[in-house]
């Protein structure tokens, strides 16, 4: 399987409800490192596994809608905690959603799959990896 990965950082705000989140329930900062890790069998006829420029570009249009955001004002992550595993797989759809539609560029057809890894610190991270599909 070969993989391309490309990286870029959100800064947020969130709380969570539940006392399982102890102090967390207040409401704190994060800065998230965020990589993307695309994967596919084989490579295209350009010798790639996608445009990493233009993966890129659609990890920065993913996230823009977070970055220096308190989520919880943001209307869809209404009643949801925001964890980390959580913003895992709303960036994950959310770009598996743009390579369905060929905005990775030739060749974004043939990706299997994503892994979206979220790095809370240096000694703690999360992530969300499958298939590209409609599923």
């Amino acid at each position: 399987m070969y993989a391309v990965e490309v990286r870029d950082h959100i800064m947020i705000a969130h709380s969570f409800r539940g006392a399982l989140f102890g102090p967390a329930q207040k409401l704190h900062g994060a800065t998230f490192v965020v990589d993307v890790a695309f994967h596919r069998e084989h490579l295209t006829e350009d010798g790639v596994v996608v445009d990493i420029g233009r993966a890129h570009d659609i990890l920065k249009e993913v996230l823009a809608p977070l970055n220096y955001r308190n989520l919880d004002d943001v209307p869809e992550f209404a009643g949801k905690n925001t964890t980390t595993e959580f913003l895992c797989r709303h960036i994950f759809d959310a770009v598996a959603a743009a390579a369905r539609k060929g905005e990775l560029g030739p060749g974004s057809d043939g990706l299997a799959g994503l892994r979206v890894t979220l790095h809370e610190s240096h000694v703690a991270k999360a992530w969300f990896e499958g298939p590209i599909s409609d599923d």
